[in-house]
């Protein structure tokens, strides 16, 4: 987080966002296009937005700028690009079906498949819409150390070893592999030797390969300086191959917040707890998958004699808690909880479990001021049951 980031919110007045909500910064949306566009604009290396991380098609006309497409995981992906993004998409999902895949073959420039099964079953109805058609590899490489989020082992169900994959079928135009979470230049790098070692002999016969995302290029850590020289170093040894990066995360990373309120307070066998009006368990899973422990504005990491909270989540699911923090001041009922980096990996993998009040979603501009885009109801929830 650059110094510019900390100042935009040290200067948030949340007190007048309403709560629960998702609340995205337009400052901090544009720091982050900054630097994909000076990774696009320093290679030939082409960054389309994956919508799995961050679906909120009322800023697609801002990150439309900034990329270089959209790349979808599903129809229902696939057709929101389409009509709001206004391009075709990038197409890779784990599975077709007979029953989607024409329409989703009318929305799609490229489409990976999973599988030489896939492939064969689907293959000649994309090449008659005029899509082009690569397929998923798995290095069996990965630098990412957790088990959830590693596509990698021997046994996975995504990509195609390069044992079963001694030669390319006919149609074959691209390769695609995804084994980054998160990850820094370094990860990059050692995973494109591995890449190189197992499928280089297909790169001759291929006109794109797509590194797939978790690329974190807005990260305060990642360098994207040398991200770029290896980008431009694989370019000049395969200058023949088009390169797609499909960031997720990065071009929403660290750009708002969820902002919560406290409305009880509990201490039970000497842990103090405060409950909130969202839940970790259905507005920010990642924090219980992954896990990972997400920063709260005015919080901090509590010392050996301070007084530790516990934040516990609304819903009924025992597990909904996440802690703990310590506060400058003893929070009340009715203060603000903000939780940061709140916007990818969130809206797009909430649920209405328990039905409990699902947070709005609102954009921020300095200039403009605060719109909510979305608030959710009775009926979002009674629509979604039979």
């Amino acid at each position: 987080m650059t110094a510019d980031k900390e100042q935009i919110i040290a200067n948030w007045d949340f007190s007048k966002i309403p709560s629960p909500c998702y609340v995205l910064h337009t400052d901090l949306l544009q720091a982050n296009l900054q630097t994909i566009d000076k990774v696009r604009k320093a290679t030939k290396a082409e960054i389309i937005v994956a919508l799995k991380a961050n679906a909120m098609w009322s800023i697609f006309p801002v990150l439309k700028q900034h990329s270089d497409g959209a790349t979808a995981s599903s129809l229902a992906e696939a057709r929101l690009v389409f009509e709001e993004y206004g391009d075709k998409t990038h197409t890779y999902a784990p599975v077709y079906t007979e029953a989607e895949i024409d329409e989703l073959l009318s929305y799609s420039s490229h489409i990976t498949f999973n599988s030489l099964g896939q492939y064969r079953r689907f293959g000649e109805r994309a090449h008659r819409a005029g899509v082009s058609c690569g397929l998923r590899i798995n290095p069996e490489y990965s630098t990412v150390e957790t088990d959830l989020y590693n596509p990698c082992d021997s046994g996975s169900r995504l990509g195609i070893r390069s044992v079963d994959l001694p030669d390319l079928p006919d149609g074959i135009e691209g390769l695609h592999f995804h084994s980054l979470c998160e990850s820094r230049p370094d990860d990059l790098r050692r995973t494109l030797e591995a890449v190189t070692q197992k499928f280089g002999h297909l790169f001759g016969k291929i006109r794109w390969l797509n590194m797939g995302g978790g690329h974190l290029m807005t990260h305060q850590e990642y360098d994207e300086r040398e991200l770029i020289r290896i980008l431009n170093d694989f370019q000049q040894t395969y200058p023949h191959l088009r390169l797609i990066l499909e960031p997720g995360s990065a071009f929403t990373w660290d750009t708002g917040c969820l902002v919560s309120t406290v409305e009880d307070k509990v201490c039970n066998g000497n842990v103090n707890t405060l409950m909130l009006n969202v839940s970790f368990a259905c507005h920010m899973p990642d924090c219980l998958e992954m896990p990972y422990k997400p920063a709260i504005i005015g919080a901090h990491e509590p010392t050996e004699n301070e007084k530790k909270w516990r934040m516990g989540g609304n819903s009924c699911l025992a597990g909904d808690f996440y802690g703990d923090w310590a506060f400058d001041r003893e929070p009340e009922i009715g203060n603000r909880i903000v939780f940061r980096d709140m916007i990818h990996y969130t809206m797009v993998k909430t649920t209405m479990f328990n039905g409990v009040t699902h947070p709005s979603i609102a954009i921020y501009d300095p200039e403009k001021g605060l719109q909510v885009i979305r608030r959710f109801g009775y009926e979002d929830y009674k629509n979604r049951m039979g």
